[in-house]
């Protein structure tokens, strides 16, 4: 018997003094979009906390777009610490949407997240709290159709088996599309199995339970996945991808959260992809072709996203925000706009060269606290090997004038473990960073240290 969609809040109020942070699983927030009166509910989790959750600007995209679409209600989920994991299945509750309270199996359609390989087994154990059978081959009538989406499902296979529905790519189109279908089915009394292979017509939509996977060798020209015989399904899925990026909705926060989050300011994306092509970053490959908003588009949706919550802090994301074409005019603006408010604009990713300095210090104004770069490894050999266009010339120069425009810390980021490394390339770790700290004494005086 399929579960009631019901508010069950009060199952859970009695637990709330007995956990870690109860802000975690209490709702009526500032800007919930969810409604009441739809007659299709969707619930998209993200594999995590709140606190981590609840700034992922995918999540935040799809629930603004389902939630204007007529009919549709769209509910957040969130993974609970352990503590509170331990005490709802003592007390036999199953794992509740935010909003509403609800049991996630009483939804017609669960979205699961995988922003990284590590999430996996956070989101089995989001379906085994929820009462949800992990594999989809169990799953009956009565269960909602279980569907995945992400930056991790490009190479879907290892977790296929736990999915109805993998949607590949970028999901402002192809989950409404989902939706859409899903409810019409629905309504016209398919049955779920059906309906499931009915949604493989989706462009981007892979629907496993379609193919059949060899193991040893090549099933195909394509590769190892083929479609079973007598289904209608394509020989290959091709990702989504939202061509025009500009006509979306750059303001996709609306939650005021009650906690204070991993990433606890308003963040306005303003470039999707990245022109560098360095050969260790799944994002800059899956995030494919590079799109950017117009500077007026950028400026107007971070005055009004500060309006609507009250951050004092906006971050303009994207892979490479300093490679913007237009950045060096959307900082200015912002900072004339924003001149005596408190309101501090930052960006997560400099260039490492004086360009990316001049952007960091149009930011910072005062407040020069710390400044990061990332040469990702320690040896030119290995920045080549790579693909990373940086010298250790280039990142002397970047340091030097950070120093001197009077940043007293510097982050590094390197990796470790990439394919053709060796032992001394490691040790070139340690001498770079030791190099820039001699770099930095060299400037910095003593009594700015």
């Amino acid at each position: 018997m399929r579960v009631a969609y019901q508010d069950c809040f009060h199952l859970i109020e009695p637990l709330l003094a007995k956990v870690e942070k109860p802000s975690r699983y209490i709702d009526h927030e500032w800007g919930t979009l969810s409604k009441a009166d739809a007659d299709y509910r969707c619930c998209l989790i993200y594999p995590d906390v709140y606190e981590v959750g609840l700034p992922n600007q995918g999540i935040a995209i799809l629930y603004n777009i389902l939630n204007q679409a007529e009919g549709i209600s769209c509910e957040r989920g969130y993974v609970p610490w352990p503590d509170m994991g331990d005490a709802m299945r003592e007390a036999g509750i199953p794992l509740l949407s935010l909003e509403g309270a609800a049991p996630v199996a009483s939804f017609d359609i669960v979205g699961l997240h995988v922003p990284h390989e590590m999430a996996v087994t956070n989101f089995l154990e989001a379906l085994d709290l929820a009462g949800i059978p992990l594999l989809a081959a169990d799953r009956t009538e009565d269960d909602p159709i279980i569907i995945a989406g992400g930056p991790s499902v490009y190479n879907p296979e290892p977790y296929a088996a736990f999915f109805d529905v993998i949607l590949i790519g970028e999901g402002e189109e192809s989950l409404l599309e989902t939706c859409q279908l899903h409810r019409r089915l629905r309504d016209e009394g398919v049955p779920r199995a059906q309906i499931v292979e009915q949604l493989a017509s989706i462009a981007g939509n892979y629907v496993p339970s379609l193919y059949e996977v060899c193991h040893d060798e090549p099933c195909s020209p394509h590769g190892y996945t083929v479609p079973r015989e007598g289904k209608d399904a394509p020989t290959v899925v091709y990702k989504r991808v939202v061509e025009d990026f500009g006509a979306t909705n750059p303001l996709s926060q609306s939650c005021v959260p009650y906690a204070q989050l991993v990433h606890d300011r308003l963040s306005i994306e303003i470039l999707r992809g990245c022109a560098r092509g360095c050969r260790f970053c799944q994002a800059g490959m899956t995030y494919r072709p590079v799109r950017e908003r117009s500077a007026d588009q950028i400026v107007s949706s971070v005055i009004q996203g500060l309006e609507k919550t009250g951050y004092d802090e906006v971050s303009l994301t994207s892979l490479s925000t300093t490679d913007h074409s237009c950045i060096r005019d959307v900082l200015g603006r912002l900072n004339h706009r924003l001149e005596d408010t408190g309101i501090r604009v930052s960006i997560p990713s400099q260039r490492l060269d004086s360009f990316g300095v001049d952007m960091a210090e149009s930011v910072a104004g005062e407040k020069k606290g710390g400044l990061t770069f990332a040469p990702e490894a320690g040896s030119q050999r290995m920045r080549d090997i790579i693909n990373k266009n940086v010298t250790e010339e280039d990142l002397d120069r970047a340091a030097k004038a950070a120093f001197e425009a009077g940043w007293n810390r510097m982050k590094l980021y390197f990796m470790m473990g990439l394919p053709g490394e060796r032992d001394e390339d490691i040790v070139a770790i340690a001498n770079l960073a030791d190099h820039v700290l001699e770099l930095g004494r060299s400037v910095v005086p003593k009594a700015r240290r």
